[in-house]
């Protein structure tokens, strides 16, 4: 625990990447097997189930450390960490562990099904046996909640530095249903299989946002275009008669689409097809929001399916009888993906063309664009016809050419504090519209960005001074100030007051301008849904 919570030390106390991968890359050198296993568990997201509620910590922790509940939870929504906050009020340590990090683990699996009375005694003995930072780590290996900005990339680049296996085979080797309790480091990391290769992707080519005007990038016949659709970016690939289904954060999602296993016999082995992951229900391309209801289940039920089925909306193609043709240019690749559709379409299949779309001027490019959420699209992508398939975001070949975000002026009503920098201030907001029937305000969107540091101090002292009502670290404020908040799409949702979700909101702007009474209703806001 020592070695891995002077770990934790390292990658907090820096934002560069590098540093961050070096100390990953250390402790995977040096640490026990066991260790790393369970290492490379905590930080790819796989903890073991909560053994104790955070309301009994909470009152734990109090107690142990001579202070009334209330200051613990005004400490806490200060901190803005459970973890942090019992790290820093518990008395110093009374002894010192040497228990590894294996060991650990195994006794918070073992702590879920005993009494609250020997759940008690064990945090007591372990909080007071522990110095700040191996406290801080065992308090967050009991909530389960490891957040430390270790990215599954970053963490893979550190394994692949300490054993020198290729990031890719690593990726693909950490998925699926291993558990870290019952397997070796040899098995999961160290032993080679010709199966690591099979599902290889390939680094995906990122996009930059158009900076200026599209003329800008010269003669409109030298370019490619189609709709830049809002789903889940994929690559699909089908080799010996396997399918593999990768995000773009690197996670293989084979599992979570059993539709897209159809592709498997129709698509020849040795093909790699660059896609966007939609939802796809009664036969249309629907919203972000209808996505979600899929993202994230373990298991897919028939009626989901049913309900939500998806499709592959393809626009690329990185591998051809299983050749690279990356470096082909785009419309090389195009022909050959546009050929292979040809010979596969049907109505029921879920692979589907993003069809390209030729211009003869900008000002038609443009006319396109402004069809965009018609289209159920966020804009439009630019692709030079010789590009290649590069590796990660360059500029110069690909541009994403999005439509103007929607908005709407609304009532700030909510406020909460902020986290790391912010933690000290109320910067993260509630805002409502009216309802006209009502007369009534009622809460539709969350957002914390787009105000200036000096803005955001001026509108915490305000809140401070005006504040309605206390909710733990949450408060309402008098109804007075107006904001313009700008999303980028929006859905009806049936788990929202408003009945509306709204999808990337943040603030616009500070209406100073307008007084509450000129605030939009939500009548407005469903104007604003595409039909």
């Amino acid at each position: 625990m020592k070695l891995f919570a002077e770990l934790i030390k390292k990658l907090d106390s820096t934002n560069k990447t590098s540093l961050k991968v070096a100390a990953l890359a250390d402790y995977l050198k040096a640490a026990p097997d066991k260790d790393k296993v369970w290492a490379i568990a905590i930080l790819s997201h796989r903890r073991p189930p909560r053994p104790v509620n955070t309301t009994l910590m909470r009152n734990w922790a109090s107690e142990l450390a001579n202070i009334p509940l209330w200051l613990f939870e005004e400490s806490y929504h200060i901190v803005g960490d459970l973890a942090e906050t019992i790290a820093l009020v518990i008395p110093p340590a009374e002894a010192s562990s040497e228990k590894s990090l294996n060991q650990y683990l195994q006794e918070i699996i073992d702590l879920k099904p005993k009494s609250e009375i020997e759940k008690k005694e064990y945090l007591f003995t372990n909080w007071l046996a522990l110095n700040y930072y191996e406290r801080f780590v065992f308090t967050k290996l009991i909530t389960g909640s490891f957040r430390i900005g270790v990215s599954q990339k970053l963490m893979t680049r550190a394994l692949s530095k300490a054993t020198e296996i290729d990031e890719d085979i690593l990726a693909y080797k950490l998925m699926g249903n291993w558990e870290p309790a019952n397997i070796s480091f040899t098995k999961l990391i160290l032993e080679e299989n010709e199966e690591d290769y099979l599902s290889k992707p390939y680094p995906f080519y990122l996009a930059y946002a158009i900076e200026g005007e599209p003329g800008d990038l010269g003669d409109v016949s030298q370019w490619s275009a189609e709709h830049k659709w809002d789903g889940i970016r994929s690559q699909a690939i089908v080799r010996n008669g396997e399918l593999f289904v990768w995000s773009r954060g690197e996670e293989l999602v084979t599992d979570k689409y059993p539709e897209f296993q159809a592709l498997v016999g129709k698509i020849p082995d040795g093909t790699v097809i660059d896609a966007e992951i939609l939802p796809y229900p009664e036969g249309d391309i629907g919203t972000f929001n209808d996505l979600q209801t899929r993202i994230g289940r373990k298991t897919v039920s028939k009626n989901l399916l049913k309900k939500t089925p998806v499709i592959l909306k393809a626009y690329d193609i990185l591998e051809w009888e299983g050749k690279d043709i990356r470096k082909l240019p785009f419309s090389a690749r195009r022909l050959i993906l546009e050929k292979l559709y040809a010979e596969v379409a049907a109505e029921d299949f879920p692979l589907h063309l993003s069809k390209t779309i030729n211009f003869n001027t900008w000002k038609e490019a443009a006319a396109e664009r402004e069809r965009a959420r018609e289209e159920k699209s966020e804009g439009l992508m630019l692709k030079r016809l010789d590009s290649p398939y590069l590796v990660g975001r360059k500029k110069g070949d690909w541009w994403k050419w999005k439509v103007d975000p929607l908005t709407i002026d609304a009532v700030l009503t909510y406020a909460m504090r902020g986290h790391g920098r912010r933690s000290n201030l109320f910067t993260d907001y509630t805002f409502a519209l009216w309802d006209s029937e009502k007369e009534e305000l009622v809460t539709f969107a969350k957002a914390y960005s787009g105000l200036t540091d000096a803005e955001f101090r001026k509108l915490d002292a305000w809140i401070k001074k005006n504040t309605l009502e206390r909710f733990g670290p949450v408060r309402s404020v008098t109804p007075h100030h107006v904001f313009e908040i700008a999303f980028e799409g929006i859905a009806e949702s049936k788990r929202h007051k408003s009945g509306v979700a709204t999808r990337f909101p943040r603030m616009l702007r500070w209406r100073t301008d307008k007084k509450i009474e000129e605030a939009n209703t939500l009548e407005d806001l469903k104007a604003l849904i595409p039909n």
